[in-house]
């Protein structure tokens, strides 16, 4: 029998969070925080300075990428997207891709297991 381990969190429970606040920008870096992590994925906020990038990966989750503040192009299996803040955009487990901020950029990153293929 298998037993799920327990989720490490920074999300106090029943207390709103104010996610553009929750992470700051750094001179010429990309600076992340995770908030929450368990056997069924995680949330990670980050903030780009501008021209920061995540070079192209792959990931066995699924992943949303919910833009909190500025503009960035995603780039996933082959095809580039624009986004821009209030956009969210999919992208799939097993699937290249990258991202590249075009100013200063921050995003909230939640990848799940989308469950067993």
């Amino acid at each position: 029998m298998t037993t799920a381990s327990t989720p490490q969190t920074q999300l106090p429970p029943a207390k709103p969070m104010a996610l553009v606040d929750a992470v700051q920008y750094a001179p010429g870096s990309v600076v992340s925080r995770t908030l929450l992590k368990s056997d069924a994925g995680t949330l990670t906020l980050f903030a780009f300075d501008e021209g920061q990038e995540l070079s192209e990966h792959t990931a066995p989750f699924d992943a949303l990428v919910q833009v909190l503040d500025g503009t960035a192009t995603l780039r996933i299996g082959g095809t580039t997207v624009s986004v821009g803040t209030g956009e969210l955009v999919l992208m799939p487990a097993d699937v290249p891709h990258a991202v590249q901020a075009a100013g200063r950029f921050k995003m909230l990153l939640t990848m799940f297991r989308a469950g067993t293929k």
